[in-house]
């Protein structure tokens, strides 16, 4: 009887102390709850961005060189026209008149080129004779000269006449977009008539930009040298269109400035870009990313692990038994990836994204979600 009370004592000791356990875990603080991030390494060309205005490699005004009536105009406003295309026809009806007199006056320069020859000629035979005296043949002479130099006169008036009336057909110069028409068909225009249209090239184009020197210098770029190389072989052109998409042609320099600009301390840069499909115009606005031709790994983590105090910057880093260590860090540019970490953190380290409120350097926390 006694065993029997003592075996339910010892029970229901037990049972108390089972149950005070449980209360007191049941009241202990968990762990905070946080969720991390797996610290990247990625691929980062470094650059920087400048403001450009794009610019037609050839950009001229077409004007008539000759005076006379717009007899037809061959183009259609704002179309694409290529090099030796026919954009407007003067008429040449005063021109091809002016060409037939000139050989008109070829041929009677030849006439008496031809008789001052045949009298030079027989002058040389008689003068040592003494039919003829030295002032006689003194004569001839220098009408076999005047003869020559009258058919030499009447060929430049030819070719003179001929140039004038190439000119009543106008043709572009080069391949580009041409503008709208100044004139009508029926107006008279010359020389002084000012720009009948004007003519841009669009494939390739360029932009120009400046940077300053102490930028030149941090990269390393050169003076374009003979053969193409220099500043090209360092760095490369990426456009950013006003709509923030990154134009698909990338860049290349073909021109720095011979000097510094006093007043602004900047130089003067060019760059030549492939414009196919005349998706760049000239005047327009553009931004000019110079940055570096070979990609350096970087490390990078979500921008919202940074945390920032007196101190500086610093993330939350999760250790061994899921303990949590502040670490100081320097940060560097915004990237699609996350902010760039220059040093204080390495790849592959897990930093915390969520909970950073609830936690402090050296507690350990419960981790709700390890994947990047």
């Amino acid at each position: 009887m006694k065993s029997k009370t003592l075996l339910a004592s010892l029970v229901s000791a037990a049972l108390l102390v089972g149950c005070s356990d449980e209360a007191t875990n049941k009241n202990a603080p968990q762990a905070p709850l946080v969720a991390a991030h797996t610290v990247e390494s990625v691929q980062y060309q470094q650059g920087k961005t400048y403001i450009g205005r794009i610019e037609a490699m050839e950009d001229a005004s077409i004007v008539a060189h000759v005076s006379g009536y717009i007899q037809s105009r061959s183009f259609k406003e704002g179309q694409m026209v290529n090099k030796g295309d026919v954009l407007f026809q003067i008429d040449p009806s005063s021109f091809q008149a002016q060409v037939a007199n000139a050989k008109a006056g070829i041929t009677q320069a030849n006439a008496a080129l031809k008789k001052a020859q045949l009298d030079f000629k027989r002058g040389k035979n008689l003068l040592p004779k003494g039919n003829i005296s030295q002032a006689e043949f003194d004569g001839l002479t220098a009408q076999l000269l005047s003869g020559e130099a009258q058919v030499e006169s009447a060929k430049a008036q030819l070719n003179l006449a001929e140039v004038n009336l190439s000119y009543t057909t106008i043709v572009a110069p080069f391949s580009g977009r041409i503008s709208d028409s100044k004139v009508s068909i029926g107006d008279l225009v010359s020389s002084a008539s000012g720009p009948l249209t004007t003519l841009v090239s669009l494939d390739p184009i360029q932009t120009r930009f400046t940077i300053s020197e102490r930028e030149r210098l941090l990269m390393g770029i050169d003076q374009v040298k003979g053969d193409g190389s220099g500043a090209s072989n360092q760095v490369e052109v990426v456009l950013n269109l006003e709509n923030g998409e990154e134009y698909k042609h990338l860049g290349k320099i073909d021109y720095i400035s011979n000097r510094i600009d006093q007043t602004t301390g900047t130089l003067t840069l060019r760059a030549l870009v492939d414009n196919p499909d005349y998706t760049l115009l000239p005047g327009q606005h553009i931004n000019v990313n110079l940055r570096e031709k070979t990609p350096t790994e970087v490390v990078v983590t979500p921008r919202r692990a940074v945390q920032s105090d007196l101190e500086g910057s610093f993330v939350m880093v999760l250790t061994e038994g899921n303990i949590v260590e502040r670490r100081n860090v320097t940060l560097g540019k915004q990237l699609p990836e996350g902010v760039i970490i220059n040093s204080g953190l390495e790849a592959n380290e897990q930093v915390l994204v969520k909970g950073l409120q609830r936690v402090r350097n050296g507690v350990q926390v419960r981790l709700e979600n390890t994947g990047s």
